[in-house]
């Protein structure tokens, strides 16, 4: 292990220790033990020395540490939480595109059968007018068979 890193793992430790609500109370108990001594002074600038500089810039190191930290955690949920919610939408996005693939495929397929479709209706169409033609030639030479004088040739009288 390098110098720096163990540097840095110390530090870690050390903060870790003065940022908690413990090191706090002891930080106050320690203060609060010179504090006969600046009271029993009489001086107020001894006594405005004694809060600033001993009370709140000890017990006040490890209070602002705590609520650091308690920030940090709550922040870091709320990151936590949008992270999962945008892997969740990331998900539902995904499967929305792929459930739309599909229905376009679908809707291709249709299409192609709809076109096989049109194409049989217009082949049998074009098979029933044929029939049409067909009916109306053989009715019109029938009609004209009817029209036309018959050639056959009188009974003879015997």
């Amino acid at each position: 292990m390098g110098i720096n890193e163990f540097n840095q793992k110390l530090a870690a430790r050390i903060t870790g220790a003065v940022g908690t609500m413990w090191c706090a109370y002891i930080f106050a108990g320690i203060a609060l033990i010179s504090l006969p001594a600046a009271l029993s002074t009489g001086d107020p600038i001894i006594i405005v020395a004694w809060v600033a500089q001993t009370f709140l810039q000890l017990v006040l190191l490890s209070i602002i540490m705590v609520g650091q930290d308690v920030q940090s955690k709550g922040v870091q949920q709320k990151i936590d939480e949008t992270h999962a919610a945008s892997l969740a939408e990331f998900e539902l996005a995904k499967e929305a595109r792929e459930s739309h693939t599909q229905e376009i495929a679908a809707i291709k397929a249709l299409l192609l059968d709809l076109t096989d479709l049109a194409k049989d209706v217009d082949a049998i169409s074009e098979d029933v007018e044929d029939i049409g033609n067909d009916v109306d030639d053989i009715q019109s030479k029938s009609a004209q068979a009817k029209k036309a004088p018959s050639r056959r040739k009188p009974a003879s009288k015997q």
